[in-house]
């Protein structure tokens, strides 16, 4: 058996801006999704998915990944749990050049399924990882990351961007600016994320922002305002000694330009009254910064605060169902097992 486990994350600052080739930051946490896989003997492919915040279920089907297992649940749910995992076994059997090989996969996570942590980048990561070393094949971290972007891209119809996955296999913090993805160096900064137990829809909320963007100049002004205060964070990071906790001055910088990030953010629509709650909440208790991550609609946000104070609000605001420290993960991808 292979195990392999890869790291969910957080937006510093960027999403949505960075579909429109802005930069963007995103960093690794210590939440991570964990994948097991056993090669079979034949070319069924049997999942069991444990923790991706839906009811646990287990099926096997045969033949190509895109047929679909007929159980008896909902399609949606199949869909939801079914989809990443599939592009992963086709990217695992394309780089072992073994189209017809079978697997036991085991799906784990600790990162809330949709909610804007990276959990699909997460299983897809750890997925390929662990099907091509289970099939003798190994990848570089660069190519993992780049098939790793292909599945997803697929799954999402073309509207993932590289940020999650690169973020998911490398670890740490990361720059993206359209195809050109770079690791960067980061103190450990305490980040605090709160979670409204929901999901929002990321291609409905991505289409919108398009929509805004193609039909008002200053929703196209309001992406490139993005990409700008990314560019003021890198440079503040590039200031910081990574191996020296964070000072007061970065974090207070750092903070304003996630408050500033969340505000156009949600001027682009893609916030919620859940998200906007529990932002308020972080700030009042006194956190540095706080603003949504990932695609907003519903999920988390991310708050910098290295007291308890943050922590506590959240866990007494209405809507938020968790919250929790969440550490920078250094190490990306890792092997378990082998």
């Amino acid at each position: 058996m292979t195990v392999c486990e890869a790291p969910g994350k957080v937006y510093l600052f960027g999403e949505h801006a960075v579909v429109y080739g802005e930069p963007a930051v995103p960093a690794a946490v210590e939440r991570r999704a964990t994948v097991r896989v056993e090669p079979r003997e034949d070319d069924h492919v049997r999942v069991e998915a444990e923790d991706l915040t839906l009811d646990g279920f287990t099926v096997e089907y045969a033949g190509g990944t895109g047929d679909r297992p007929d159980v008896d649940v909902p399609t949606p749910l199949v869909e939801a749990a079914m989809g990443y995992v599939d592009a992963a076994v086709e990217q695992a059997r394309d780089a072992a050049d073994a189209p017809d090989a079978g697997f036991d996969i085991t799906v784990e996570s600790d990162i809330p399924l949709g909610a804007g942590l990276g959990s699909s980048a997460a299983v897809v990561v750890a997925g390929i990882d662990a099907a091509t070393r289970a099939l003798g094949a190994r990848l570089d971290r660069r190519e993992l990351a780049e098939r790793a972007y292909r599945a997803e891209f697929e799954v999402q119809d073309g509207q993932a961007s590289r940020a999650d996955t690169f973020c998911s296999t490398m670890g740490g913090a990361v720059r993206v600016e359209g195809d050109d993805c770079e690791p960067i160096d980061a103190p450990n900064l305490p980040f605090v994320v709160g979670f409204d137990g929901g999901a929002g829809d990321t291609g409905e909320l991505v289409a919108g922002v398009r929509a805004l963007r193609e039909e008002h100049g200053f929703a196209a002004d309001t992406v490139e305002s993005i990409g700008d205060l990314v560019r003021e964070g890198e440079a503040l990071l590039a200031d910081a000694d990574p191996e020296k906790p964070p000072s007061s001055e970065l974090l207070a910088g750092l903070g304003e330009l996630m408050d500033f990030n969340h505000g156009l953010l949600a001027a682009l629509g893609v916030s919620a009254r859940s998200l906007d709650a529990m932002v308020w909440a972080a700030r009042d208790a006194g956190a540095h910064g706080a603003k949504l991550t990932g695609a907003g609609g519903g999920g988390c946000i991310v708050a910098l605060d290295a007291s308890d104070a943050t922590e506590t609000a959240l866990s007494f605001t209405q809507g938020c169902e968790e919250a929790f420290r969440a550490e920078l993960a250094t190490e990306g991808v890792r092997v378990v097992e082998a």
